[in-house]
């Protein structure tokens, strides 16, 4: 991860335009993330601190994070000490990955209080804790440490705060020009850069060796490149190289690949977490769901081999229908006791010899009737087999699609799409504690760059409700071709080329096909799509569609929900 030590300096320069905001609103949308809203130069800033051992970072988010209905203790406890107050500094512990927010509020009976949230962006061991200035102690953190888990530093509430060890490094901000000069005058890897100087990951340690290797002025070079994290950074910038991801404050010019700038540290984090950080939510409120889902899909997959498997036995009634006429034909060719018989094949061209078994306790005509009858059982099988195979096939398909609009949810969508299942008999509803009154499913919308309003069904409430309810006849409809994914519709009749290809795209980024390319996305009228009668919740059929291929665009996305 590059949110090292330079990035959190980057980060903690741009967001001095807080300093003096007042902290309106505080939100905790999970055990991970807490969202403060800040009201400061004359606008509104939401203020993201997550600490995913994954996807761990602070900066300012245009997303929206749903909440729960009832806030967590640790949220109720942040209100409670910051809501209102106003942000006294925001400062860096040491060029380390420590956030200090120092916020002046008031007690309960009004005299003045001063509290310290600090966001520890530490991977696995990240944290985010509540502190009394006044008596140095933890008012509470989102992630508890017993000293049994940590024997130098207790993270409990009411237990004395004490900092993370401090790294015996030189400090790049500060270190005298000789000492650079004198390390950097023999070649060095990403490795003694780190081990040498606070704040560097290997990324930004690769970075600044590539950038010394083209001057001589190794002294000028290195003040230069620390320069340019100043003020949020110089060039925020998100690289997509050998298969992976790589995003810094500044420009990374030792990289080959696909690179993209961004206006600010702010919207490359944005960009970068986007689709991570909202999956990883849903995980964590669809966890169950997920498996079970999967375990349906399992268990039917089974079924359709031992059903494919009775298929193939029933298809033998052809031969079973040929043994009783050829035993009748010859009823008295042969008598009771014998274990099969031999007769000739009528019905062949070549008139063949065939052996055809038979129950040595039965008659001849007994034998015969064995036969019709065993051929009547096995043609009422293979129409029973056929409609479970067709059936269980059809509910494969239904579980596949619910499997991806769960991957791809908000936390919002899969309580609708828990509703579905319970009212289609597959699932009971959890008994929440209040009633909550339901709501009418809601698509997402978005605006194309030509102005066009786009909305994208996420799961079946919601694609029927938009395409039965809230379209209009002439809207234009669209989904991927022969692939589970999202209801999209353009709510114009003749939209833009641009606007039609930007519906694609959301067509093709919210189906199953997200990571593929030049994936296939079906458009035609709303009066040309229709419900089959009995359909499952989300089924349609449509006609005189036209087809694009698109490659699904996460940027793209980005950039539509930005401008609704």
């Amino acid at each position: 991860m590059a949110f090292d030590g330079l990035f959190t300096y980057s980060m903690t320069t741009d967001l001095q335009k807080l300093v003096t905001g007042r902290i309106t609103k505080i939100h905790q949308p999970n055990a991970q993330e807490v969202v403060l809203q800040i009201r400061a130069n004359g606008g509104n800033h939401k203020l993201l601190f997550s600490i995913h051992p994954s996807y761990a970072r602070v900066h300012l988010t245009e997303q929206t994070i749903e909440n729960p209905a009832e806030p967590p203790m640790f949220c109720m406890l942040l209100r409670k000490h910051l809501e209102g107050g106003f942000i006294s500094s925001i400062k860096q512990h040491e060029l380390d990955r420590i956030i200090i927010v120092e916020i002046q509020s008031k007690n309960e009976i009004g005299d003045p209080i001063v509290r310290e949230l600090h966001a520890e962006i530490m991977g696995r061991h990240s944290n985010l804790l509540l502190i009394d200035t006044e008596q140095t102690k933890i008012i509470d953190s989102l992630k508890h440490l017993s000293p049994s888990m940590n024997s130098f530093r207790t993270i409990l509430p009411g237990q004395p705060y004490i900092a993370p060890p401090a790294q015996n490094k030189w400090q790049p901000l500060t270190v005298d020009d000789e000492q650079v000069a004198a390390f950097f005058a023999e070649p060095k890897t990403a490795k003694e850069v780190v081990s040498q100087f606070i704040g560097f990951s290997p990324l930004h340690a690769e970075e600044l060796l590539f950038r010394l290797t083209a001057t001589s002025n190794k002294v000028g070079c290195f003040k230069d490149f620390m320069a340019d994290f100043n003020d949020g950074g110089k060039e925020p910038m998100y690289v997509y190289a050998h298969g992976k991801t790589y995003f810094s404050p500044i420009a990374l010019t030792h990289l080959q690949g696909e690179k993209t700038a961004y206006p600010n540290v702010h919207e490359l984090l944005d960009r970068v977490f986007f689709a991570r950080a909202e999956r990883d939510r849903v995980k964590q409120q669809a966890g169950d769901l997920e498996r079970w889902l999967q375990n349906e899909i399992d268990k039917l997959s089974l079924k359709i081999k031992k059903l494919t498997k009775d298929f193939e036995r029933a298809s033998k009634l052809d031969q079973f229908q040929l043994y009783g006429e050829l035993l009748m034909a010859n009823i008295y060719a042969f008598e009771k006791g014998v274990k099969e018989v031999t007769v000739t094949n009528y019905y062949s061209e070549s008139a063949e010899q065939v052996t055809i078994p038979v129950s040595e306790r039965k008659t001849p005509i007994e034998n015969a009737q064995s036969y019709y009858t065993k051929y009547t059982k096995a043609k009422n099988a293979l129409i029973m087999v056929q409609e479970q195979l067709e059936k269980t096939r059809d509910e494969i398909t239904y579980f596949e699609m619910l499997a991806q609009q769960v991957q791809q949810a908000s936390p919002g969508d899969i309580e609708e799409i828990r509703e579905e299942l319970a009212e289609q008999g597959y699932l009971k509803l959890r008994h929440a504690k209040k009633k909550k009154k339901q709501l009418k499913p809601e698509p997402e919308h978005y605006l194309s760059s030509t102005g066009t309003p786009i909305s994208v069904g996420k799961n079946n409430k919601q694609n029927d409700m938009l395409t039965f309810k809230i379209a209009k006849r002439t809207d234009i409809w669209l989904h991927t071709k022969d692939i589970p994914g999202s209801h999209v519709v353009i709510h114009a009749a003749n939209p833009d080329d641009t606007t039609l290809r930007e519906a694609a795209t959301l067509a093709a980024y919210f189906s199953k096909a997200r990571d593929s390319s030049s994936v296939p996305v079906d458009y035609t009228e709303i009066r040309q799509v229709k419900k089959p009668n009995g359909a499952k919740p989300g089924f349609v059929i449509y006609f005189e569609q036209k087809t694009l291929f698109i490659d699904p665009d996460e940027t793209v996305i980005l950039q539509l929900k930005k401008q609704s």
